[in-house]
């Protein structure tokens, strides 16, 4: 289990998953912190929290400790597999509910409470092994593609929620905006959505309209949060301006449309494409974290405690 903690609760004998600062103050990731130096080292850095590990820690974390195994227990691996089966039904219902909830929004009509039920089925998934729910999105067929995706994203999206401390209320937010986010693609012509190649310049042009697509869409109903909305139409911004479709630096993203960028990639990456195999989470994460001029080195550091 992994625990974010003020870098003041810090003692020899936790495992350390990640320092949330730059490498130069401090690189080390995924050690046990034995000695004084590096103690003292993380502690004059700038972050104000650190990723602990709790089943690697050598000393209590702070957290009850679970019960060991006994007779009455099922196996790990059969546990697992229940598990993975658990999951893989919930995906299934999830799946179902954007594809009908998607298509009522195409033709002008939306309920967004419809979508309260995906939303616990992805936390309840999370919680249970985000692990496992990232390997069952991760291969997408055609047909499905922009459904799982955004059911992967909205899962990861609520993970980093809890580990950036936002609360249940927003967090509960962008579970939603996750299943959300990507709609505008909904409304991009089907030769372009489908297509099995790589795009050219004038169908990637037409590509890069889905975000504001979507936020024009979801603009039309009232219940619709603004931060959905700035969601929908900031996830693909850079914190170097470079991304679209306002160009937006980094002053100008939030906390939560950043999380969402970090996830949107992530599970691109990570996924067969027609032209491409899919990226391992450590290439994606080491891939996304030495671009700290696109994305929050935070929230990547963040991610990668929570999948692996």
């Amino acid at each position: 289990m992994v625990l974010r903690i003020r870098k003041s609760l810090l003692r020899k004998g936790m495992y350390i998953e990640a320092v949330e600062c730059a490498d130069l103050e401090f690189s080390g990731r995924r050690f046990l912190l034995e000695t004084d130096s590096a103690l003292h080292s993380i502690l004059a850095s700038s972050a104000e929290y650190v990723l602990i590990n709790r089943a690697k820690s050598n000393v209590d974390c702070g957290l009850p400790v679970c019960r060991q195994p006994d007779e009455h227990v099922q196996p790990t691996s059969l546990r697992e597999s229940d598990q993975r089966t658990r999951i893989q039904h919930a995906v299934s219902q999830v799946t179902a509910t954007l594809r009908d909830g998607f298509d009522e929004i195409k033709s002008g009509k939306f309920d967004i409470d419809r979508f309260a039920p995906a939303a616990m089925n992805i936390t309840a998934s999370l919680i249970a092994s985000p692990h496992v729910l990232v390997e069952v999105t991760r291969l997408k067929t055609k047909d499905e593609g922009t459904y799982i995706h955004s059911l992967a994203v909205s899962g990861l999206m609520t993970g980093l929620g809890h580990l950036s401390d936002l609360g249940e209320e927003t967090t509960r937010e962008l579970t939603i905006a996750g299943l959300l986010h990507d709609l505008g693609k909904l409304l991009i012509p089907n030769a372009i959505l489908n297509k099995s190649g790589q795009l050219t310049d004038a169908e990637r042009h037409v590509m890069r309209t889905h975000p504001e697509r979507g936020y024009l869409r979801l603009k039309q109903h009232p219940e619709v949060s603004d931060l959905i909305l700035e969601i929908c139409r900031f996830h693909h911004e850079a914190l170097d301006g470079s991304g679209y479709p306002l160009g937006l630096r980094a002053d100008r993203l939030s906390l939560p449309v950043r999380i969402c960028t970090v996830c949107d990639v992530f599970d691109a990456l990570t996924s067969v494409r027609p032209y491409k195999r899919a990226w391992t989470s450590t290439e994606a994460l080491k891939w996304m974290f030495d671009r700290g001029h696109l994305f929050d080195r935070r929230l990547v550091l963040r991610l990668g405690s929570l999948i692996n």
